[in-house]
């Protein structure tokens, strides 16, 4: 007897145990979670660092709010709600600076439509965002309500980068809710057509539910020392579910063979839990290899994708090895419906006729693994964020109307070498040369640095002493030696093109532009955290693709004791994830069925994390189905069945545990399509096609038919 059943009742009281523990960490994981991405040691990440320490900038994080509705702030009514509006802002703990035409009359912070715009920094990190816009949010939404008595169309709308994904925070959790929503009772449905009972049938989703629950508990305790994203719960999710249920169906089949083949209910669940259990070891431990290599990149994001997947993989592999034989002894497995003769007939079939099998399903593979070639990794042009948010609506309305494109501000630091300060001439000059530089560049519609703070143009260095402290110390660090511009870019500059600005400013000849020896730049701000994204990810995925290969055969060459099988499941692993990104860029990009997955317009390119996270992922969950059938296979061998009878009951064994595990893991990945986030949409998309393709095609047709042809060379050097 396995000792998950000697200390069955222990078992399941410490379940217990632990999901009551894991409930109060579960409801504030969503309120807790980071939005927004962090990119540790790159230029745009010093660059912000410096704002705070070196500036002291009230503006290191900024919301942008937007008044329409009521008298122009040019008008004398118009300039005393402003007034009003900012006193009431700065009354707030978590106001540490305000910007408006009551401080600069700059046409700028008034649309076109004549409504107001003001720049707010707050105080405190990312993390503290939501907090702080729930607070300002009732203060404007009171004043509002005031304004709206003698104004009626008068509206108080806050957007701006910390706003956006504090929402942003909000909505993920919200579509998260609604994927498990949706995608329950289809997975009940298929669990009872599978088992036939409604007790087993709630048995794998008992487990999964306690392994999501689990992990994300386990994901807010990270959270406290290292920032995890919000994408991560989405992730754990949609993974946790699916290999929950796979490694639980591959248990129960293990049972059910045991049964039939005449041994008691307790060695049947010995037996189960022996040999399901190892090949769950193996096939989480591929699974984790793909999630462990995302910690290589160095985004938070996908950090934090690789933190909450090698989370949900580990308690899904405990819990299929503790849990689901304790739960097959309390309530009994049902029937697995037995679809094992149709397989056999199909696994006699790809024996008798392999290289059709390999043409028929290899070619449309390879055509359309071919299509991945057109994939393009950038940041996509328009807005991509939902809808439902109404930062997001109030940022494409002030879109419309400012009078440029606020929340694309670029931040220029220039650093003179040492022994030049601002104060001194030679220092002003410098900063005054390329802030000239800058503001020729028609990309740019205002510069604002502290030699552009004055009207008059011929004012040198002792403008400073003018200054009040706090505007001087925003444009100049405390020994002088470095000087902050501020570009605002048109409005018209798309996202993209805000990024290759920037990169081009990074490749700029600073020393001869301000004809000073040494004088350099570090560009930040939203686009150069774009650009700096962009180049993270990129650089890190061929490093990432190649780790993960490289572990995975040698993991499986240990596991088999073979050559020839670790490389057959990496090159079919290779094509099913090049099929994915191939349907990808049909879908995606040359909008062929977007319709259909909820996309208004087709992308011109992909997020740059697709790639790299879809790689990881759909590499692990193929390969589990892989060592599944292989695993079984080999164990058929080892009972003394050739190598053709073990392929024909190998196939028979274990098709009917793929297509049932791969048509849930569908369901699954499927139900996160429906919601407005596109780069969830891309993801629960690419994954749901992987998995189709892979259980279907790959490993039911392509695999076996190369088992087949290769006959006992499958084994070798083994001698399984």
């Amino acid at each position: 007897m396995p000792d998950s059943l000697r200390w069955r009742r222990a078992i399941v009281i410490v379940a217990l145990l632990l999901a009551i523990a894991a409930f109060p960490l579960l409801i504030r994981v969503d309120a807790e979670l980071d939005a927004a991405a962090r990119l540790s040691g790159s230029e745009s990440a010093r660059v912000a660092d410096a704002l705070k320490d070196r500036f002291h900038s009230p503006y290191t994080q900024i919301a942008l709010l937007h008044m329409s509705g009521v008298p122009t702030p040019r008008s004398a009514d118009g300039r005393r709600i402003l007034s009003n509006l900012s006193q009431a802002l700065r009354a707030s703990a978590g106001v540490q600076g305000i910007t408006s035409y009551l401080d600069r009359e700059d046409a700028l912070f008034v649309g076109e439509d004549g409504s107001a715009l003001l720049v707010v920094g707050l105080r405190g990190s990312q993390g503290s965002a939501p907090a702080l816009m729930a607070d300002l949010r009732e203060r404007t939404d009171a004043l509002q309500s005031r304004l709206r008595a003698q104004y009626p169309a008068a509206a108080l709308q806050w957007t701006g980068e910390a706003v956006v994904n504090a929402d942003i925070r909000r909505t993920s959790a919200a579509e998260t809710r609604a994927a498990e929503l949706r995608v329950l009772p289809l997975t009940v449905l298929l669990l009872w057509f599978a088992f036939r009972s409604p007790i087993a049938a709630l048995l794998p989703l008992a487990c999964g539910a306690l392994t999501i629950v689990l992990a994300l508990a386990g994901i807010e305790i990270v959270n406290r020392y290292y920032p995890i994203s919000v994408l991560a719960v989405s992730i754990v999710s949609m993974v946790g579910l699916g290999l929950s249920i796979d490694y639980a169906l591959l248990i129960v089949s293990r049972y059910r063979d045991a049964l039939a083949q005449g041994l008691s209910r307790a060695a049947a669940v010995t037996a189960a839990a022996a040999d399901g259990g190892r090949t769950i070891a193996v096939s989480g431990a591929t699974v984790a290899i793909g999630f462990a290599a995302l910690l290589l990149v160095p985004v938070s994001d996908v950090r934090s994708i690789g933190i909450g997947g090698l989370l949900v993989t580990a308690l899904a592999v405990s819990m299929a090895g503790t849990g689901v034989p304790v739960l097959l002894w309390l309530a009994g497995p049902g029937r697995l419906r037995d679809t094992g003769p149709r397989w056999r007939r199909w696994a006699m079939w790809v024996t008798q006729h392999p290289l059709a099998v390999l043409c028929a399903g290899g070619i449309p593979l390879l055509l359309l693994a071919s299509q991945a070639t057109s994939l393009r990794i950038d940041l996509p042009r328009g807005s991509w964020l939902p809808e439902s948010a109404e930062s997001v609506r109030t940022l494409h309305e002030l879109e419309a109307v400012a009078r440029g494109n606020f929340g694309q501000i670029v931040n220029v630091v220039l650093v003179l070498p040492v022994g030049e300060r601002l104060q001194d001439e030679a220092g002003w000059r410098a900063e005054s040369r390329l802030t000239r530089h800058l503001a020729r560049d028609a990309r740019i519609q205002h510069v604002w640095s502290a030699s552009t703070l004055s009207p008059a143009p011929l004012l040198g260095p002792e403008l400073l002493a003018r200054l009040a402290d706090g505007v001087r110390r925003s444009f100049v660090s405390e020994d002088g030696r470095l000087a902050l511009i501020e570009l605002l870019p048109r409005k018209s500059l798309a996202t993209t093109d805000a990024a290759a600005l920037v990169r081009e400013l990074r490749a700029l000849d600073i020393e001869a532009i301000t004809g000073m020896a040494g004088a350099r730049i570090e560009v930040g701000g939203v686009p150069a955290f774009n650009a700096d994204y962009l180049a993270a990810v990129t650089h890190a995925m061929l490093g990432v693709a190649a780790c993960v290969v490289c572990v995975t055969l040698l993991s499986l060459a240990l596991v088999f004791r073979s050559v020839l099988v670790p490389l057959k499941a990496v090159a079919l692993n290779l094509l099913s994830v090049a099929a994915a990104f191939g349907a990808v860029a049909i879908v995606f990009q040359r909008g062929i069925g977007a319709s259909l997955v909820g996309l208004p317009r087709p992308m011109d390119a992909v997020f740059p994390i697709v790639p790299v996270v879809v790689f990881c992922i759909v590499f692990g969950l193929s390969m589990d189905y892989e060592v599944f059938l292989v695993a079984h296979i080999a164990r058929l061998r080892r009972l003394g069945l050739g190598d053709r009878d073990a392929l024909v009951e190998g196939l028979a064994g274990t098709g009917r545990v793929i297509s049932y595990a791969a048509a849930i893991m569908i369901a699954v990945f499927g139900a996160f399509v429906a919601g407005e986030f596109a780069l969830i949409k891309i993801l629960g998309f690419a994954l749901a096609v992987a998995v189709l393709l892979d259980a279907s095609v790959i490993r039911l047709a392509v695999g076996p038919a190369l088992i087949c042809l290769a006959g006992r060379w499958n084994w070798w050097p083994g001698t399984r």
